[in-house]
């Protein structure tokens, strides 16, 4: 899945991702590879995994 980076907390460690789909998605630090990379705008690839609070992205990188 493709998105792009809504809103990013870097000092708390997460953001939200808006997908193709129109969907919003959070994400934390442990699941992506590039964190050091990502701010808001930033095109994302990434996969949804199930959470407590419905489906989260994880494997988050920067678009290439």
């Amino acid at each position: 899945m493709s998105g792009t980076i809504k809103k990013l907390v870097a000092e708390r460690g997460f953001g939200f991702i808006t997908a193709e789909d129109g969907n919003d998605y959070f994400f934390h630090r442990s699941g992506t590879a590039d964190f050091d990379r990502l701010d808001t705008g930033v095109k994302v690839s990434f996969v949804t995994e199930p959470s407590a609070k419905g489906p989260r992205a994880t494997n988050v990188r920067v678009a290439a």
